[in-house]
């Protein structure tokens, strides 16, 4: 008679700890390339930069994503690492959206939407890091 609540199948905990890894460390990364390509020419190098740190940004994703996947006690890692990638990706993404076009700027949709394939290739890959380590035995302290 007292069933309990059924559980979501997100487990929101888990996504909101990756989502939040994944945007503090790429969003800063992030602003910084393009900041850096915006005023990079080929003579000082600072493009290459720019692409260590989108590179960089990139990894952030595969990090935050590992993060969701480690945390979540759904039994779906490589769900959790997908939509914590991409909904971090999105919500920084909006942001910059936004700050286009208050400001006029130029809004690329080919490169939004190929670095959105990326971010997802990213969570996948995280999700299935964080699927790795959560079966080794590797507890979260958050699950304990």
């Amino acid at each position: 008679m007292n069933d309990p609540a059924p559980r979501s199948r997100w487990d929101v905990a888990a996504l909101r700890a990756g989502g939040s890894v994944a945007l503090v460390i790429a969003v800063p990364l992030s602003i910084l390339a393009v900041v850096l390509n915006d005023e990079s020419n080929d003579s000082n190098g600072a493009s290459g930069v720019a692409q260590l740190l989108a590179l960089l940004a990139l990894f952030a994703f595969v990090i935050g994503s590992g993060v969701a996947a480690w945390h979540q006690d759904r039994g779906t890692p490589l769900s959790h690492g997908i939509v914590a990638a991409v909904g971090a990706y999105i919500l920084g993404q909006a942001c910059f959206l936004l700050v286009k076009l208050i400001s006029g700027g130029d809004i690329r949709w080919g490169a939004i939407v190929v670095n959105l394939t990326l971010t997802l290739v990213a969570g996948t890959v995280g999700g299935v890091l964080g699927s790795v380590v959560q079966r080794s035995g590797v507890r979260s302290r958050y699950r304990d």
